[in-house]
């Protein structure tokens, strides 16, 4: 089972300023829950307890999330405002939460790689905090592309059909089919013009990467926007081994984008908030 997560959390969020000019933009609530926790309960569910937090200067508030606040617990201790915690203290008490800094916003090849010792030599899950997964009726998609890698052994990029006016803002792949929903990876671009793209599956921001991609990424240039992008070590390993795209089941909302942040807590508020979950 693969046991650790990895949460490239350094980057401004200058599409949400001047909300994230002081605060994290994974901090930003759907609804009452921060994105970031979004994702790490994906992770704990996928099995993924270890979580692993490439941060950047400003972000001290993710670490304090995912801490006790012993003035706050105090204060509410045996009021009805204690039901609230619930949800944070459970995911505190299953996952172990280690920190290293990214210095520099050189990519997110690059914050992958900063992230290397917190995880060493083993098959890892990735989540970009942006991209809001949701999958109400089955397993999460962390924990969908957990049990692939249990029978291809491989990395392993979660995808989803974008139209084609969209295209220039995904990393793209094409490739053969594998079989249903799962393709092997033979061509990954990273942001293609409308009209270079190879197909319209665009990846998201959930992979399965096994631990020879921390020394491809460090034998990959830098590429657009003079950025480390995991897009190029990923072609590589396609090229020199095996990468598959999974077509996901589930609902997935672009949270870096404030229309996906508006249209995400719209749904979270219909179809989660004060029910059940």
């Amino acid at each position: 089972m693969i046991g650790k997560c990895l949460f490239p959390v350094a980057g401004y969020g200058t599409r949400f300023l001047p909300a994230t000019k002081s605060m994290p933009k994974e901090m930003l609530p759907v609804v009452n829950k921060p994105l970031v926790q979004y994702g790490v309960e994906e992770a704990i569910e996928a099995g993924m307890t270890n979580c692993a937090l490439v941060t950047g200067r400003g972000k001290r508030a993710i670490a304090d999330h995912f801490d006790i606040s012993y003035e706050l617990e105090h204060q509410i201790s045996g009021s009805s405002k204690e039901q609230y915690l619930e949800g944070i203290r459970d995911v505190i008490d299953r996952g172990v939460f280690t920190m290293v800094r990214q210095r520099e916003m050189l990519g997110l090849g690059h914050a992958i790689l900063t992230g290397e010792p917190l995880i060493g030599a083993q098959p890892f899950g990735v989540v970009l905090s942006d991209d809001l997964c949701l999958n109400r009726d089955g397993p999460g998609v962390l924990a969908q592309m957990a049990a692939l890698y249990e029978e291809f052994q491989c990395s392993i990029v979660a995808v989803q059909e974008v139209p084609m006016s969209e295209i220039d803002k995904y990393g793209v792949i094409a490739g053969t089919p594998e079989r249903a929903g799962l393709t092997r990876v033979t061509e990954m671009v990273e942001k293609p013009p409308q009209d270079e793209a190879p197909s319209n599956l665009a990846v998201i921001g959930r992979y399965i990467l096994t631990p020879d991609i921390f020394d491809v990424i460090r034998n990959t240039p830098p590429g657009r926007n003079g950025e480390v992008q995991l897009t190029d070590a990923l072609q590589t390993q396609a090229r020199e081994g095996r990468v598959l795209a999974y077509q996901f089941e589930g609902l997935r909302f672009d949270c870096g984008s404030v229309p996906g942040f508006v249209e995400a807590t719209q749904h979270v508020y219909e179809h989660y908030y004060g029910k059940d979950d």
